[in-house]
């Protein structure tokens, strides 16, 4: 199994080949859904990682995926800017399970 990269930035996809990870940029909502469904049919890739501002470009649609498909898993990081605030999300869904503020 390998990982594979979506990012909306050539910094990122830089970084991540440093460690042997392949990739991709996009810029446009179309293209990163085409190569989403094209990377999620290759059965040699177990995690697909995608910066946050394309995540942003269609939660729905990344939401109803995880949900629904086991593999490959699709994972949510930060671009260079580090504006984003997973960190907050994750925390809010873990108190709202548990129904404890963390």
């Amino acid at each position: 199994m390998k990982f594979f990269l979506i990012s909306d930035n050539i910094d990122t996809l830089m970084g991540l080949r440093l460690v042997g990870i392949e990739g991709v940029v996009v810029h446009e909502r179309h293209e990163f859904l085409v190569i989403l469904q094209e990377k999620m049919k290759d059965e040699s890739i177990g995690i697909i990682l995608v910066t946050t501002k394309l995540i942003e470009l269609c939660p729905d649609i990344i939401s109803e995926i995880k949900l629904k498909q086991q593999k490959p898993l699709i994972t949510e990081i930060p671009d260079r800017h580090g504006q984003s605030k997973i960190g907050e999300t994750i925390d809010g869904y873990v108190s709202e399970a548990i129904g404890v503020k963390l």
